[in-house]
């Protein structure tokens, strides 16, 4: 745990002295508070149905913009075959890194819980979707930082690094919604592979083995995924 502790130390140190991760932020409270609202103002709706609705379509770009360079920069460097020289795990190297991204999307997601308190303060608030919301919404991250890192191995590139990530998390996250294109004895099995579905139900306040299950399986196939790739550069 120390050397998983060291790398998410100097992870995180990383994320936050680089402009990158500024501007994603930004860019991201931008788009996130314009649903808001748009939704809070224009057509008095005093929920956060708009911005859990799309959280699903915005974390698959946001997240594989946060974690393109997670291997990719220190492959392209050479400074990863420098980190394999000192007392430290392949495995905890990727701990440590996918830790470190999924901290960062809960520091995304952090200022955003301003909405649900403005909602709060101008009448009845129902607080368990919005909780459910945001549990499922880091989740949602976990499971996206995982699937952003193991395309961060593929490459020494991080522009292709972040394409391959975010068409992942975007067919994940659209995948529910293209079921007439399967046969009807698939449906229910890719059905179950979308991530939307899954992360709707948390957000409703439901949390269900089944959902949180799928968010782990997609984590650790990812983390796994990404660990096979690092053994092969070896």
């Amino acid at each position: 745990m120390h050397q998983v502790r060291h790398i998410l130390t100097k992870e995180l140190k990383d994320y936050f002295l680089s402009p990158i991760a500024y501007i994603v932020i930004a860019v991201y409270l931008v788009v996130t508070g314009w649903l808001f609202f748009s939704a809070f103002f224009v057509f008095g709706q005093a929920d956060l149905r708009n911005f859990f609705n799309l959280l699903p379509f915005t974390f698959a770009f946001v997240i594989p913009a946060v974690t393109m360079r997670l291997f990719a920069e220190e492959l392209n460097t050479g400074s990863y075959e420098t980190l394999l020289t000192l007392p430290v795990t392949p495995g905890a190297i990727i701990l440590g890194k996918f830790l470190a991204g999924v901290v960062f999307t809960a520091a995304l997601l952090a200022p955003t819980i301003a909405y649900p308190i403005v909602i709060s303060l101008m009448g009845a608030l129902d607080w368990g979707p919005v909780i459910g919301g945001y549990v499922g919404a880091l989740l949602l991250g976990a499971a996206f930082t995982a699937v952003g890192l193991f395309a961060s191995t593929l490459t020494r590139n991080q522009i292709i690094a972040f394409i391959v990530g975010a068409l992942v998390c975007f067919f994940l996250a659209v995948l529910d919604k293209m079921l007439f294109f399967f046969p009807q004895g698939l449906v229910g099995v890719v059905g179950y592979l979308g991530a939307e579905v899954h992360f709707q139900n948390v957000a409703k306040g439901i949390i269900d083995s089944r959902d949180v299950i799928y968010f782990l399986s997609v984590a650790f196939i990812g983390l796994y995924g990404a660990h096979l790739v690092l053994e092969s550069k070896e």
